[in-house]
This record gives structure tokens, C-alpha cells and sequence, in this order.
């Protein structure tokens, strides 16, 4: 256990500075290229920051581990919504750049509703429907890298920084990726074999060290762009991630091992995953987005509305 003590805080130390060279790199390109530090986030970031979840069900789809790779991607769009972007709007709500928001909100709900309904009206993914995800998800960094280089989105604005040249940001993203990758999963295998040594149920394990360690990257880089200042980065990061959990994590999962909605778990007789898990999902996802792209601002009551909702729904799975 003593090992598994110590990786656990490397991984910890590698999230912490993964996170703070990953930003770094993103806000520097984003003032390199006048882009809104939005659209980086929902883009480069969320690529970066979702690595963890793309390994865990990759996993776990090899593994034919349905649960996992099913769950992984749910969970960790309510974690991401409702935990880390609730978070960084209770701290520090501000205005939002609704044009920027509009490609990655858009992808996500059209993502989330063909998603839902496969899973309402049929209930078993297809290798056909996970390479349909991929493809949106193709689709997606096209018409973002095409925004991007039309200039559609907004400049900038101009602050006094140390020059760094772009092998020096690129260098960054990419160590800054890869110490985030690296350190989610020693602190998840690390942080299960801890759990389990102290007698933790495999339940309590599955839905803490999961669904919640996969979602650390997001929450170090969250963290990280708000002591730095760039709060929009953080949220296109979580906006970005959540689309990229159903079109790339869930896509890569059913494309390797289709698999079926689990049913394990009911209430009232109605499959949970059907009656909660995903009703949260959009819910979320809605508080999140709605208020952005009508007021063109976030709103510290979202934030702590948001936390509520989480509080509540992680009582729901350790009790009911």
C-alpha cells in the first residue's frame, strides 16, 4: 500500500503542473491566433482533457465491460457540468462569447439527442452508430478548424505577456496532455488499490474513483485557467469534453465492442439509466448553455444550482 501511496501522489503533483503547462500552451496559441480562449478550450483542450475517458473505455470495450464504458461517458458529462463548470460559475460567473459557444453547444445536443434516442427507442448501440459518432465528431473539428481560420470568431484582447514561440506552445499542450493522462490514471489504479485496502466496496469505487477520477484533468485545468484568469477556457473546455464524452468516448467504445443501455440498476421498475442518468445529462447540460447563449453571460446561481443537482444525484446513486 505504501507504493500505491506514493504514485498516487505523482499522479496528483502530474495533474497539478500537467494542467498548468496544458494552459499555458492553449491561452498562448489563443493569443497568437486572436482566437477566443472558448474555442480553444472547446477544441484543443477538450481533446487533451478527455484523454483519460478515450483510455478508460477503450479499456473497458476491449474488455467487453458494457457498465464501465457506458457509465464512464454519462458520468462524466454530469461530473464535468455540474461539479467543475458549477465550480468555476459559483467562483467566478462572467460574460460568455455567444458566437463562439454556438458551434460546440450545437454539436452537443444534436449528439445528445440521436445518443438519447438510440437509447430510448432500441436500447443496444451498433458498430454502424459509433462510427456515426465518430464521424460527428470528424464533422466537428472541421468546422471548428475551419471557424477558426476564417476568422468568424471574435479577437482577443491584447495583454502585456512574455513572447513564447509556437513550438514552445505546442510543446507545452502536448507534455501538458500527456502529464495530465499519465497522472489520472496512476491516481485512479493508485486511488482504487488505496480504496480497496481500506475496505471500500467495489461500488463505492467504481462510482468514486471512475467516473469521478477521469473527470480530474477537467477539473485540474478548470481550476488552473481560473487562478490564471481565463475562464472562458475552462468553460468551452467542459462544453467541448461533454461533446466529445458521446461522439469520441462513447463512439471509439461501440465502434471496438457495441453494447446495450446496462439495466442493473431500476427504479420504479423503470431502467435508472433511462429514468436518471440521462434526463440529468441534458438537464445539466441545459441549466449550463441556456442562460450562455440567451444572455450571452454565466450567472453565480447556475453554479450553485448545478452543485445542488450533483450533491443530489450522487446521494441518489450510493443510497437508492
Amino acid at each position: 500500500m505504501g507504493k500505491a501511496i506514493i504514485l498516487f501522489l505523482l499522479g496528483f503533483l502530474l495533474l497539478i503542473k500537467g494542467g498548468d503547462w496544458f494552459v499555458d500552451g492553449a491561452s498562448g496559441l489563443a493569443r497568437r491566433f486572436r482566437l477566443p480562449e472558448i474555442l480553444i478550450g472547446a477544441t484543443v483542450v477538450s481533446i487533451g482533457t478527455t484523454l483519460p475517458e478515450v483510455m478508460v473505455s477503450a479499456q473497458a470495450a476491449l474488455q467487453h465491460n458494457s457498465g464501465i464504458s457506458y457509465g464512464n461517458a454519462i458520468g462524466s458529462i454530469i461530473c464535468n457540468t455540474s461539479l467543475i463548470a458549477a465550480l468555476t460559475i459559483a467562483v467566478h460567473p462572467s460574460k460568455v462569447n455567444k458566437a463562439s459557444l454556438r458551434l460546440p453547444v450545437t454539436f452537443f445536443f444534436l449528439s445528445a439527442a440521436i445518443y438519447s434516442l438510440i437509447a430510448y427507442l432500441s436500447g443496444n448501440f451498433t458498430r454502424w452508430q459509433g462510427i456515426m459518432f465518430l464521424m460527428i465528431f470528424a464533422v466537428y473539428m472541421f468546422l471548428s478548424v475551419k471557424q477558426m481560420t476564417d476568422g468568424d470568431a471574435e479577437e482577443s484582447e491584447e495583454e502585456e505577456v512574455k513572447e513564447t514561440s509556437l513550438s514552445q506552445e505546442l510543446l507545452l499542450l502536448v507534455v501538458g496532455a500527456a502529464a495530465i493522462a499519465l497522472g489520472a490514471n496512476l491516481l485512479v489504479n493508485n486511488g482504487t488499490i488505496i480504496a480497496a485496502a481500506l475496505g471500500v466496496p467495489d461500488s463505492v469505487i467504481g462510482l468514486t474513483m471512475v467516473a469521478l477520477g477521469t473527470s480530474l484533468p477537467e477539473l485540474v485545468t478548470a481550476v488552473t485557467s481560473l487562478m490564471k484568469g481565463h475562464g472562458a477556457l475552462s468553460l468551452g473546455n467542459v462544453i467541448g469534453a461533454n461533446l466529445f464524452n458521446i461522439v469520441l468516448v462513447s463512439g471509439a467504445a461501440i465502434t471496438i465492442s457495441p453494447f446495450a443501455v446496462p439495466a442493473e440498476k431500476t427504479l420504479l421498475g423503470i431502467n435508472s439509466s433511462l429514468l436518471v442518468d440521462i434526463p440529468v445529462m441534458l438537464g445539466v447540460m441545459l441549466l449550463l448553455c441556456v442562460p450562455a447563449m440567451k444572455k450571452g453571460r454565466l450567472y453565480r446561481w447556475q453554479g450553485i444550482s448545478l452543485l445542488a443537482i450533483y450533491a443530489l444525484f450522487t446521494l441518489y446513486q450510493f443510497l437508492i
